[in-house]
């Protein structure tokens, strides 16, 4: 390509995948990435750390540069003109590939970041925060009902719970860290029940609403606990198990309960999405749960804290250019 981002450079650096190695992500050159006329090249500022994209790379058979979030500088804008202008802050996500120096993305995956946030907080907020948001619309009007939140320590279980206190729900969590309720405090959330695992919510009544993001044997006895025309929303997998069900023993009629799979990747356009959530956190009443920030050059120790499940929230990584390590 035409060096579009800098007089000097042709090249950046990124982090890939390196498979049949440990810790299996190096940083290593490579060549700048092409735009297409939809698309803007940005520079990469922040990104942050999911549980899918990461046990992905972990587990990659061939070389690539893993990631969805990131927060950054557009550099130059799209052709087309459907981008903010060169020198906007802006956040969003990617496919893949968004843990490297620059990227390539249209403007439908990104938004202006409010001149109040920081880039850490932005780049929290696309696929944990969209994520959340999406269960939350695939749910209708949930003011008064009770709602059951699996795995809510994580990225996006901090924003679930935020959101569905938000919208006046009776917020139920799932986590096995005792430290969850104080975290919810702090997120602004005060009634809160926080159960340890599935069988103690279970014990504890019906849920006229549950978002599911571990699936498993897990997911099999949340849905036994749905009211009379419930819903559940799944977004993941984190068991990495099949979820099997005795409808014979479940006690409910299927046909009056919805079971909805939100897919892999949060609604396009997101524009209007993002800059719902950038608004919430700038206006204060939704929290960004940042548990830590690194530099990318710590990306072994962060994937390691995030598949040991010891992060609560998101942990971001900043981007070091080559001059600065």
């Amino acid at each position: 390509m035409k060096n579009n981002f800098s007089p000097t450079e042709l090249e950046m650096e990124a982090i890939f995948t390196t498979p049949n190695t440990f810790p299996g992500l190096a940083i290593r050159k490579t060549a700048l990435p092409t735009p297409s006329p939809h698309q803007a090249p940005i520079k990469v500022n922040t990104f942050t750390l999911n549980q899918g994209e990461t046990r992905t790379a972990l587990a990659a058979t061939k070389s690539y540069i893993p990631g969805w979030d990131f927060a950054g500088i557009v550099v130059k804008a799209a052709e087309d003109g459907s981008t903010p202008k060169a020198g906007t802050r802006v956040f969003g996500y990617i496919p893949q590939g968004s843990w490297t120096e620059y990227l390539v993305a249209p403007g439908a995956l990104m938004a202006e970041i409010p001149e109040a946030l920081t880039d850490a907080q932005a780049a929290c907020l696309p696929i944990a925060g969209l994520t959340a948001l999406d269960c939350l619309e695939a749910s209708g009007n949930i003011q008064h009902l009770r709602v059951l939140i699996t795995g809510a320590a994580g990225g996006v279980g901090r924003f679930a719970c935020q959101l569905a206190a938000m919208a006046g729900a009776k917020v139920f969590a799932i986590s096995r860290r005792t430290e969850l309720a104080h975290q919810l405090e702090t997120d602004n959330i005060n009634t809160v029940t926080v159960f340890k695992n599935i069988d103690e919510a279970k014990n504890a009544g019906e849920y006229d609403i549950i978002w599911d993001s571990l699936g498993g044997d897990i997911l099999a006895t949340a849905l036994t606990t749905l009211t009379r025309n419930g819903i559940c929303v799944n977004f993941g997998n984190s068991a990495r198990q099949a979820t099997s069900i005795n409808v014979r023993s479940a006690a409910w009629p299927l046909h009056r309960i919805q079971c909805i799979w939100l897919g892999r990747e949060p609604m396009y356009p997101s524009t209007p999405s993002l800059e719902r959530l950038a608004a919430m956190v700038k206006a204060g009443s939704l929290q960004t749960p940042i548990d830590s920030e690194l530099p990318w050059s710590s990306i072994s120790q962060a994937v390691d804290k995030l598949i040991q499940q010891r992060v609560d929230g998101k942990i971001v990584l900043y981007v070091e250019n080559s001059g600065s390590r």
